[in-house]
Formats: C-alpha cells, structure tokens, sequence
C-alpha cells in the first residue's frame, strides 16, 4: 500500500521547483484547498499530486487509472487568497515526484484521491558508477574503472551536458521569440505560447525580440546556475514540448539522462523552428473544452 494523497489532475505535468499558480474555481477542488488549509501545524504537508491527463478531460467519467499518466509531482502550497466568490488563487511549487499505484473516488471528498509511490532522483548512484559513455578511450574499450576516475569523469560528462543544454535553450528561446515578434503581437488565447513568454518576461517586452529574450533567459539560466537537476526541469517545464515528452522528462529519474534527452528534444525544435518558420501551436489545444479547473 502506497501514502494516499489528494490529487489534481492537470492538462500538463509539474516539475519539481517550478511555480504552478492556480486559480480554484470547482467546489471540489474548493474543498480540496480547504481541507489543506484547515490542516493544523505539523500534521502533514499541505500539498496534493499534480497528474498529467492523458485523454479526454473529464477524468471521473472515464477510469481515472486509465486517463491519467503514471508519474506525478507534488505540489506545495506556498500562498493561499481566498476571492469573493468562493473559489482561491493560489501559488505552489513542484516538490517530489511520485508513481501512481490507485486512484480512489468518493462521494467525500469530492475530489480524486491517488495511492502513490514515491520516486528517488539517482545522482548518488550515478555519479558512483561513472559513466560507461564518459570512460570510453578506444572503439568498444573502457578505461580502467577506478572509483575517482570515474566519479570525475562522470562530473566532467554532467558538466558538458549542463553547457550544451544551457546554449540550446538559450537558442531556442531566441528563436521563438523572434518568430513570435515577426508573427505580430502575441495572442492572448495562445494559451502555452503566451505562458512561456510570460515566464520568460517577453510578454508586453519592447525593444528587439532577440535582444530580449537573449536577456531573458540569461535571466532563468543565472536562477539555476550550475544546479544541474535545477537546469533539467526548467528546460522540461518552459519548453513548448508535448505532453508525451514532458511527461518521459518527469518520469526520468537521472539528471543526466534527462538532460541528454532534452538536448536531443532541443536540437530537434530548434530544426522545426528554423525549417516551418513558426512556432508549434501545442495539440493539447485541440483536444476538446477543458473544465475551469
């Protein structure tokens, strides 16, 4: 049996470190934060589980096991305004990520509950073993496997991955911002296109749409420094990837593993970028009304 925690599924997946804010407008969800809240000091993390809906939107009327993605992360309120009408804007921030074993529905709560298992990051582990690919000096050959060697070239491998990915996505949020600025203004119901232009403070930005966004992902760049995990998510979270490629980012436990797949993901979007000379309009957008929540 698996820890039982309220859930939240979403349209998109939640990476750790990253603000999702929320505007609560079902009265399920209502009592969802309500219950948080009205949890004392002590008794428990206010937070519930963020899962990625992978088809149709309204998830109770499906099996919710079967309309849902398997990994999920948790979400920490970090501030709660209560609004006239009833319903909350909210502020959470990716914390720990987690595997779907069970979703429970009930007349009470009103709101999906998840049995989960939670997922450990495997730096440690990682890093200890080396990298194969780093430790390679001639066709089909290793190095000898001594543990220092191989915990610095492993280092040495996860610090180039960390540059290239950083130069990647610099480039990519020049591009979609200039092709975004040679398109005319942005449109509001562009809905993920205008998020990740928020996030990254073009949005209303004047002055040269390269110049900016050059600025602002420096800007998000410095925010994760040389934090490897940090940088990974970031890249996860703002890129405009599919939900089935965001979702393989969240379930991949080894940062470096994820920032080889990003780099992979990045080279491949900047190619679409420069060869369509537009930006991809995200499928989700398609699939049909979503729910205010």
């Amino acid at each position: 049996m698996g820890e039982l925690i309220p859930l939240f599924p979403l349209g998109s997946p939640l990476f750790p470190g990253v603000v999702l804010p929320l505007q609560i407008f079902e009265p399920r969800y209502r009592r969802l934060v309500a219950d948080l809240v009205a949890r004392p000091e002590g008794s428990g993390p206010r937070s519930f589980g963020v899962v990625a809906i992978r088809q149709g939107w309204e998830v109770e009327r499906v099996a919710p096991a079967e309309a849902l993605f398997d990994v999920g992360c948790t979400a920490v309120l970090r501030a709660v305004t209560p609004q006239a009408d009833g319903g909350y804007r909210l502020v959470t921030v990716g914390a720990d990520r987690f595997r779907l074993l069970d979703v429970v529905v009930a007349d009470d709560p009103p709101y999906l509950q998840a049995e989960v298992e939670w997922l450990g990051e495997e730096e440690a582990a990682e890093e200890a073993a080396g990298d194969a690919e780093g430790l390679v000096t001639e066709p089909g050959t290793l190095a000898p496997a001594d543990d220092d060697v191989a915990a610095s070239v492993a280092k040495g491998s996860l610090d180039l991955l960390v540059s290239s990915v950083s130069g990647l996505f610099a480039r990519y949020v020049t591009e979609v911002a200039a092709l975004r600025s040679g398109g005319g203004p942005l449109e509001v119901d562009d809905e993920e296109e205008a998020e990740l232009l928020a996030d990254l403070g073009l949005d209303g930005a004047e002055g040269d749409a390269a110049d900016t966004a050059d600025g602002a992902a420096a800007a998000l760049l410095r925010q994760v420094g040389d934090d490897a995990r940090g940088l990974s998510y970031l890249v996860a979270s703002a890129a405009l990837l599919t939900t089935d490629d965001r979702q393989a980012l969240l379930a991949e436990s080894a940062t470096r593993r994820r920032l080889a797949a990003e780099s992979r993901l990045l080279r491949r979007e900047l190619t679409l970028l420069r060869e369509l000379g537009a930006v991809p309009v995200p499928i989700q957008q398609f699939a049909g009304p979503m729910t205010p929540n």
